[in-house]
């Protein structure tokens, strides 16, 4: 199995369907919680989908597919892209130059260099904000809600 494939589309299926457990913890109201003047959960959540997207299409070699704006369905379609996508389509990606650009920044990359220098960070980035936001807006969720593997009894607390 491609190694970039692995260590992207499952990644990104996975945490996309956290996400999906966030936003119903949160609410409609929790979605616009924000840090400083940020951008807002909602946003943050939005950015991660289509992160997911317009990092592992150009790996693939393929066009990166439309997202609806709305964040439920956005989510859901990005995970069913990313559920059709075959390792087989990641064959190369390693050396492939993938030409993009982060912010005002034009980047010329390696499919390796792309995923784990660009893709991943600024998808971990808008996921965690997105989470760090919804913690500050008093959202009850956990290490559990973020990863979907850690496990602590409902009173445990860290010493401090």
């Amino acid at each position: 199995m491609p190694p970039l494939y692995s260590a992207s589309v499952p990644v990104f299926r996975h945490y996309l369907a956290q996400v999906a457990g966030m936003v119903e913890k949160a609410g409609a109201e929790g979605m616009a919680a924000q840090i400083a003047d940020g951008f807002t959960v909602a946003q943050h959540f939005s950015t991660a989908a289509a992160l997911a997207m317009r990092t592992v299409y150009p790996l693939a070699g393929l066009e990166i597919p439309d997202l609806p704006q709305a964040l439920a369905p956005r989510m859901a379609v990005a995970r069913a892209h990313l559920g059709a996508m075959k390792a087989a389509d990641f064959a190369g990606a390693e050396e492939r130059i993938i030409q993009h650009r982060a912010g005002f920044a034009d980047l010329e990359q390696t499919g390796a260099e792309y995923l784990h220098l660009f893709g991943m960070p600024n998808f971990f980035f808008h996921l965690t904000m997105g989470y760090a936001a919804l913690r500050q807006a008093g959202v009850e969720l956990g290490k559990a809600d973020f990863d979907g593997l850690h496990w602590y009894p409902s009173d445990f607390r860290f010493d401090r």
